[in-house]
């Protein structure tokens, strides 16, 4: 969860500023407008999550080769058939700045930004949808993370960080602060106080720098900005009730799994999502099911191998296996989580999932050649909002080099196609493209999101 009581922040030590005293009020901004504008709500929120699997698939077992509405699921998609109506797998997407960057694919997968030496990322997509959810939440945002950073990146381009354990995540929804309300609201306002100690010092250092120090600068003034305001809604929610939880609901989320429970582990951080939305605590989620390098081993279903030593299988057929099982493993968890929304209703007594988009996917295609255009995605849910499900959705054949898959004697896929997953055949297939059909749908009034060139249909 985006945690603006944390230090997360803050500006590195050698960029501190001593405190002067004086106070610089922030102009009335949008997302400042009082918390009772959510009781004053009339439409469905809306909601979004995303999921990412790391290293790619193994996509000659998870590609679906028709699109349109007749299309047949593919092994590893299998899970998702029972969701046929609420889905839309998506073939063909990639980002232009990740092409050839590899592991660094996850820092991007929401961004659209570049990844070069110089490179500063840009805001996810997640955090563009808070600015206009935070009003009405608790919380802006949550990030939950098995292993390594968040997806989730703010405007200056700093990784917010992210909870794993689930009795962690569960305390910073739904508990009581460490020292009760009181002490908090002390450490809101004292930290709200340097803050504008800053930024009395910053317009006093901003009249004798210069355009290359006023461009750092600004970033910094940024980073102050947001925390301030943070800090002033955290310190405002403190005198609003946390919301009930049942019995069930707590026994079922309240709790720490063993890395070895792969399942229960996922199942659990699911939970607490729809948990999440149910209560309407916050309204956007990522969740990282581990960084390119290290994702964890599944031994419940006879995995111990990480997914980053899986992908490189190198041709051998048990390490493929394995990762066609890992994949299909992955799936099967984001088809519970769709279930959950389904059958969970909002506070408006509707089903979650019609007023939630969530995004599974990748940054990477596939693993073994670090192949980074033909991203594995399926976006799902979200009818309330206006998408239309039920077809296979495939920028590949818009391309006019694309020559159909290459499908063997047997009706499988050959090898040639992993010659999609390492360059795109249909430049102008911008996964942007999707990010930003997706902030509209949150309501983010923007023409424009990342590399986006134009906005998809769905």
């Amino acid at each position: 969860m985006s945690n603006y009581l944390s230090q997360s922040w803050l500006i590195d030590r050698r960029h501190a500023l001593r405190a002067m005293g004086t106070f610089i009020s922030l102009p009335f901004l949008e997302c400042m407008i009082p918390l009772r504008a959510a009781e004053q709500q009339s439409a469905t929120p809306r909601r979004s999550a995303f999921i990412y699997l790391a290293n790619g698939v193994h996509s000659l077992n998870y590609q679906i080769t028709t699109p349109g509405k007749d299309y047949e699921f593919s092994r590893s998609l299998k899970p998702l058939e029972k969701h046929r109506d609420v889905i839309t797998p998506i073939s063909g997407l990639h980002h232009p700045g990740a092409i050839s960057h590899h592991h660094n694919c996850i820092s991007v997968w929401l961004t659209g930004g570049k990844l070069g030496p110089s490179d500063r990322n840009t805001i996810s997509v997640d955090q563009k949808m808070a600015q206009v959810t935070a009003q009405h939440t608790r919380y802006p945002s949550m990030e939950i993370a098995l292993t390594q950073g968040s997806l989730a990146w703010t405007a200056d381009g700093v990784q917010l960080p992210a909870l794993r354990r689930c009795s962690e995540i569960f305390a910073s929804l739904f508990e009581e602060p460490k020292g009760g309300i009181a002490a908090q609201r002390r450490a809101l306002r004292r930290k709200a106080s340097v803050l504008d100690d800053n930024l009395a010092e910053v317009s006093r250092l901003e009249q004798k720098m210069g355009a290359a120090d006023k461009g750092r600068l600004d970033q910094y003034l940024t980073s102050v900005r947001e925390a301030e305001i943070r800090t002033r809604r955290a310190d405002a929610w403190l005198d609003t009730p946390l919301p009930a939880i049942s019995d069930a609901d707590r026994k079922r989320t309240d709790r720490d799994i063993a890395a070895t429970m792969a399942g229960d582990y996922f199942r659990t951080v699911y939970d607490l999502m729809v948990l999440a939305f149910q209560t309407d605590v916050t309204r956007v989620a990522t969740f990282s099911l581990g960084g390119e390098g290290d994702a964890f081993a599944i031994p419940e279903i006879g995995i111990t191998e990480s997914r980053h030593q899986l992908s490189h299988h190198g041709g051998d057929a048990g390490y493929i296996e394995k990762l066609t099982n890992y994949d299909t493993f992955a799936i099967e968890q984001f088809s519970y989580f769709l279930s959950r929304l389904s059958e969970t209703k909002d506070v408006n007594g509707q089903p979650l999932l019609g007023s939630t988009m969530a995004l599974f996917g990748s940054g990477m295609s596939y693993g073994h050649s670090h192949g980074n255009a033909n991203l594995p995605l399926v976006l799902a849910g979200g009818s309330d909002l206006g998408l239309k499900h039920g077809s296979h959705l495939d920028f590949n054949k818009d391309a006019k080099s694309f020559q159909g898959y290459a499908i063997g004697a047997d009706g499988a896929l050959t090898s040639s196609h992993y010659q999609l997953c390492s360059r795109p055949v249909n430049p102008d297939a911008h996964m942007s493209n999707l990010l930003l059909l997706m902030a509209q749908r949150m309501g983010v009034e923007t023409d424009t999101f990342g590399d986006s060139n134009k906005v998809i249909e769905v």
